[in-house]
């Protein structure tokens, strides 16, 4: 076996690289560049990059909307770097926390000629740093040299690409029992992805036998509402009650899944919710920073029910997505059992949005 990394290790250095402002390698289809992310751009790295070529700044369409930018590309929009752009530029751009503030940045000309794949390949390695979509390129006609005089960390999109859309694979690592306020009979079990992401929980009560449905929960970590008791969101009241009721029907097991602020990490959930506070919408604030309305992988949660032995589940949410996820995963979802919890003054207008525009049935 070779000593060097695989993809799936590069991709992870990848990733670190990009949160440090430290560029990356990109090559796919015969074109290679050099990869920035926007929101860790360093002045010193910046004034090189625009010193190698013209330089193209890679967003996302729901950015690009809120911008006013053509994407042609349609999951995609390339835009052209001005000369006299500056990293201010640049973070002004990619981040709409002042928007309201200085709501003309144009005008913006977006790239039409050459392909995308690049530029797509930055703003997907940008989404899984928990970065904002939104990455810095400048083409170079031998990405694979270059990286390898300046120890950059060299990805093969083509090689890649697969690797990325693929949900990580996911080794237990220990269970231990944990005597619990919902049930003395409790017990975690720790799992570890192969892309060296963040481990994922479950939490076993009771001793549920395998041959017939769980009662089961898909939790999504979140800090704010499961450790600070935050009155925005029903994310706390959730997992306490989801816990509570195994507890007293004496087994169940509750998946406690690191996908904080539905996939886009913590910094990018506050970033929403400041924009909340300026009278977005919690799905309206997910796309001007230039998410999705959820980016959260579900199939993680199947794949640890199996890897404890449960093929069928009674499950305990709100949320129909996770119904069709479990089914089309192979486990059979034998009922939906409502979890209707939480409701603030505080959070009424974002339970609206989640059952208006994502159909969570409150």
């Amino acid at each position: 076996m070779p000593l060097g990394p695989d993809i799936v290790e590069r991709l992870n250095r990848a990733r670190a690289d990009l949160r440090m402002g430290v560029p990356v390698a990109l090559v796919a289809g015969g074109q290679g560049a050099l990869a920035l992310a926007a929101e860790a751009l360093d002045p010193a790295r910046f004034a090189a990059l625009a010193a190698m070529g013209p330089m193209t700044l890679a967003i996302t369409d729901k950015r690009a909307a809120t911008l006013k930018a053509r994407a042609y590309d349609g999951d995609v929009a390339r835009l052209v770097v001005p000369d006299e752009a500056t990293p201010a530029w640049v973070a002004a751009i990619a981040d709409p926390s002042g928007d309201l503030a200085t709501p003309m940045k144009g005008p913006l000309l977006s790239r039409r000629e050459g392909g995308a794949t690049l530029a797509r390949a930055a703003i997907q390695l940008a989404k899984s740093a928990r970065l904002l979509p939104a990455g810095l390129l400048v083409p170079v006609a031998d990405a694979a040299a270059l990286a390898g005089s300046e120890a950059l960390t060299l990805v093969d999109w083509d090689e890649a690409a697969p690797v990325l859309s693929a949900s990580a694979t996911l080794h237990p690592v220990v269970s231990a029992r944990v005597p619990m306020e919902a049930a003395e009979a409790g017990r975690l079990h720790v799992f570890r992805p192969e892309d060296g992401g963040e481990e994922h929980y479950a939490i076993e009560i009771g001793h549920p036998p395998r041959d017939r449905p769980v009662l089961a929960r898909l939790h999504s970590a979140c800090f704010t509402g499961d450790l600070l008791g935050s009155l925005k969101c029903d994310c706390g009241p959730q997992l306490r009650a989801a816990l509570a009721q195994m507890g007293a029907e004496g087994a169940g097991v509750l998946l406690y899944l690191n996908q904080e602020g539905r996939g886009i990490g913590l910094a990018n959930k506050m970033r929403a919710y400041s924009l909340q506070d300026q009278g977005f919408d919690t799905v309206e604030a997910n796309h001007r920073l230039g998410f999705e309305d959820d980016e959260r992988d579900f199939r993680l949660g199947a794949a640890i029910l199996k890897k404890l032995g449960f093929s069928s589940v009674r499950l305990l949410t709100n949320n129909p997505a996770k119904v069709r996820m479990m089914e089309a995963m192979g486990i059979d979802v034998t009922e939906r059992v409502p979890l209707k919890v939480g409701h603030t003054r505080h959070n009424a207008g974002y339970l609206a949005t989640k059952a208006r525009k994502s159909g969570h049935l409150l």
